[in-house]
């Protein structure tokens, strides 16, 4: 019989905490982004139960519905948004979400600003950074990321919380943590700049232990937590090669 959620969770939560004991992180440093892309109601309600608040979409029509559905309404849910954001989702994505995991584009950023509702607090953004400088990869590149990061920390109803990637798979954790580390230097370079950046977001199911090890905060997992997820829906065309 297929494991439930809760015994994914649990089985997740264990991998996670012996990360973090091996490779000497605080207590509660690391946290979970349940990717719950092409997942039911049902799935994120049962995650939720099991403790999960934090959840991440790249699907806006798909999260839309989540979003409003009574069964998830007003139970603490943080809405983060995965992926590359497309121009015209931009006023969705800045009304309904609270954070955006993955912007490579000043202007893009600055829509999301100009389109954030007044009563709601700041969005919270990763900046995408593209540490394997593959062409067919979304991100900024290295030498791109300290103007962008001035550019994107002006904006008014933004707050610029850390940096996120995605690296080229690859089995050999060894590869796994110099991709990674790549992202910690990038962002420890910008907080040596005074960023003040709290958050790197980096790490899915087959790689959160080398992504720990090199400081990751937040780990976006889906098949770990959910198993293996349906085809994407047709109706909002944004590919992933999240997992």
């Amino acid at each position: 019989m297929d494991a439930t959620i809760p015994q994914r969770l649990a089985r997740l939560r264990a991998r996670i905490a012996i990360a973090m004991t091996k490779y000497s992180r605080a207590p509660g440093s690391v946290d979970i982004v349940a990717v719950s892309k092409s997942q039911p109601v049902e799935a994120i309600a049962a995650a939720l139960a099991a403790g999960l608040h934090r959840f991440g979409e790249n699907y806006v029509q798909e999260a839309l519905t989540k979003i409003a559905d009574p069964r998830l309404t007003g139970r603490g849910i943080e809405w983060h948004f995965i992926g590359p954001v497309q121009s015209n989702k931009t006023r969705l994505i800045a009304s309904r979400f609270d954070w955006v995991h993955g912007i490579a584009r000043l202007n893009i950023a600055q829509r999301l600003s100009e389109q954030r509702p007044e009563q709601l607090e700041p969005l919270n953004i990763c900046l995408q950074l593209n540490v394997s400088g593959e062409t067919t990869k979304a991100g900024a590149a290295l030498d791109e990321l300290p103007d962008l990061a001035r550019a994107v920390a002006r904006l008014p109803r933004l707050r610029l919380r850390g940096l996120m990637t995605l690296p080229a798979p690859t089995q050999d954790i060894h590869e796994q943590r110099a991709a990674f580390h790549k992202l910690y230097q990038a962002f420890h370079e910008l907080n040596k700049q005074g960023f003040q950046l709290d958050t790197l977001s980096t790490g899915m199911s087959d790689d959160l232990e080398a992504a720990i090890a090199e400081g990751a905060t937040l780990v976006r997992v889906g098949t770990a937590i959910f198993g293996a997820r349906g085809s994407a829906p047709a109706h909002d065309a944004l590919h992933s090669t999240l997992k």
